[in-house]
């Protein structure tokens, strides 16, 4: 059997949450260890943290798209390889009709797949619109002998480009970035041609990806010349599928396309009917790739319904909470008010009486009931700072819920860990978006909060990477606070870079802690003056100046730079 062949070590790695366009899925390849450009791939191994990184490096490329206009008779094109098959050559003869396209095309030179990673099997033909969309017109199944490989299909695209990709299987819906072929006009080309440029490299620029992660395939497969190679592509869709979360989101259809597999193993294996071996291959290859794009669309459906459930709750939480923080506010307003008018009523009454009275024997009692109205101006003053401190002690239990927060001189102090954010990058998780859209539910409640969001790195890499890196989170959370209806008056955001450490970044655990984003709130409903990082709440700097000038950062309300990736450190 198949499943018992000793196993290569090798990865494929899936991309789940898409650089690509949202209404496109992504292929199962597309962080493959192989990247299409105009030069020579390079792939960089680091590490951080004991965790081995691989940076890969994609140069775009542009091809003609032509406009086969309808006429009488066919045009031919031709096929060149590229700087990763350049002995592939080919052609094809176009015919534009009404209502479809037919190719018949022919190559040479293509050499086996797997030459590119033991998980590339086949190749397919892709057409490309002028605005990168992908349709997928079929496989070509290279024999590795000199004969020209054939394909004839039809398409109801009328202007496109024609490129050839390496593919795990051939049920794929977008193109990995392995192209090997493409097209371009020849000087027997006939017709009307209307040629523009179709832009195929759809993955972003210098993007990092992790070698380990809930998608990476364990068992890779290996070949055996005695089956057909539809059966291997049959086995890397299932196991594509399984380790994109198949099992549990698409378990009917992953179901399917194993009991497919299984009907082709056991022919494979006793019967030796090789067309019908192909058969149920193809069919279990067909419905493990409809059993990944179902489990695609499912997880971000299930985020994005946990981040309005929290935004909802937390709103509903809020209502209550404003309630009671505004009777709060009122009664400590009241307190503070009638301290006030009883101290300046005491006072005139004090001072005209014992005037008036200074010669008489109850100037004395008039003056103890002056003092004694201070003392009850004084305990006004101490009930509504009580007031405060309870509201403080009430906020900081909620946002506890939500995240780590500690009470300092500064206010409270909301802290949000590394792990809330993508790898080197400022983008959000939907885990980091639900706890902030619950936070704002709860900000909601006190409309005269203030709000500073911090953000910290440790001392790994250069001064400049990682004062931008703690602008760019910092700058990402209040963004994401003002959307989730936050006042845009209230909140600010400055970077700090590796300043202000709070654990020994001389050990992995340390610069964890280090690499953080801090949320200080503060006000007068909690009693708690704004300050900046190492001024001490309620008090300025002996030259009068403002402390929060003093921070490491400009406050901004968004990064210019959009694509959520920071550069690394040189």
């Amino acid at each position: 059997m198949i499943g018992n062949n000793a196993k290569y070590s090798f990865l494929i790695l899936l991309l789940a949450a898409s650089g690509l366009a949202s209404a496109q899925e992504p292929n199962p390849t597309a962080t493959g260890p192989q990247n299409q450009s105009n030069a020579v791939p390079m792939t960089q191994v680091g590490m951080r943290d004991d965790v081995p990184l691989y940076r890969i490096q994609v140069v775009g490329r542009d091809i003609p798209a032509i406009n086969y206009f309808h006429r009488s008779d066919s045009t031919k094109i031709g096929f060149q390889g590229t700087s990763l098959l350049p002995q592939a050559t080919g052609t094809a003869k176009v015919e534009s009709r009404l209502g479809r396209t037919s190719i018949d095309a022919s190559f040479e030179g293509l050499s086996p797949a797997n030459g590119f990673g033991n998980e590339y099997l086949t190749y397919v033909l892709w057409a490309i619109t002028p605005e990168g969309r992908p349709i997928n017109l079929g496989e070509i199944l290279p024999t590795g002998s000199k004969d020209k490989d054939h394909l004839t299909v039809t398409t109801n695209l009328q202007s496109f480009g024609l490129i050839l990709t390496a593919e795990p299987y051939y049920a794929v819906t977008m193109p990995s970035d392995l192209v090997v072929m493409q097209n371009f006009v020849e000087d027997r080309t006939q017709g009307v041609i209307e040629q523009v440029s179709a832009h195929y490299s759809l993955l972003p620029r210098g993007a990092y990806a992790e070698t380990a992660g809930r998608h990476t395939v364990l068992n890779p497969i290996t070949r055996d010349e005695r089956s057909p190679l539809e059966l291997y592509e049959a086995i890397n869709a299932v196991e594509i599928a399984e380790a994109a979360g198949a099992g549990k989101y698409a378990a009917d259809t992953l179901a399917t396309a194993k009991t497919a597999l299984q009907n082709a193993q056991d022919i494979d294996s006793h019967q030796r009917d090789r067309k019908e071996t192909i058969t149920f291959a193809r069919e279990a290859v067909q419905s493990a790739e409809d059993a990944r794009i179902i489990t695609i669309r499912k997880i971000k459906a299930e985020d994005e319904a946990a981040q309005l459930e929290a935004k909802n709750q937390a709103e509903q939480n809020a209502q209550q909470s404003q309630l009671d923080a505004q009777r709060s506010q009122l009664a400590a307003q009241q307190a503070q008010t009638a301290a006030a008018q009883a101290q300046i009523a005491a006072a005139e009454q004090a001072a005209a009486r014992a005037k008036a009275d200074a010669a008489t024997a109850d100037a004395e009692a008039r003056a103890r009931q002056a003092r004694e109205a201070q003392l009850a101006a004084e305990a006004g003053a101490q009930q509504a700072a009580q007031q405060a401190e309870q509201v403080r002690e009430r906020l900081k239990a909620q946002l506890n819920q939500v995240l780590q927060t500690t009470e300092t001189a500064r206010g409270l102090i909301v802290n949000m860990s590394d792990v809330l954010f993508d790898f080197n990058k400022y983008s959000l998780k939907p885990e980091a978006r639900e706890k902030l859209a619950k936070v704002s539910g709860i900000l909601l409640a006190y409309p005269d909060l203030k709000l500073q969001v911090e953000g910290y790195t440790d001392s790994i890499g250069s001064d400049e990477y990682n004062q931008k890196l703690s602008e760019e989170r910092a700058n990402g959370v209040r963004d994401y606070l003002v959307s989730q209806t936050v006042s845009n008056a209230n909140v600010t955001s400055a970077g700090y870079g590796k300043n202000n450490p709070v654990a020994d970044n001389s050990t992995n655990g340390g610069r964890a802690q280090n690499r953080r984003v801090e949320l200080v709130v503060s006000g007068a409903s909690i009693g708690i003056q704004q300050s900046a990082p190492g001024a001490q709440s309620q008090s300025q700097p002996p030259d009068g100046s403002d402390p929060s000038q003093n921070a490491g950062s400009t406050q901004t309300a968004a990064p210019a730079n959009q694509s959520g990736v920071s550069n690394p450190p040189q």
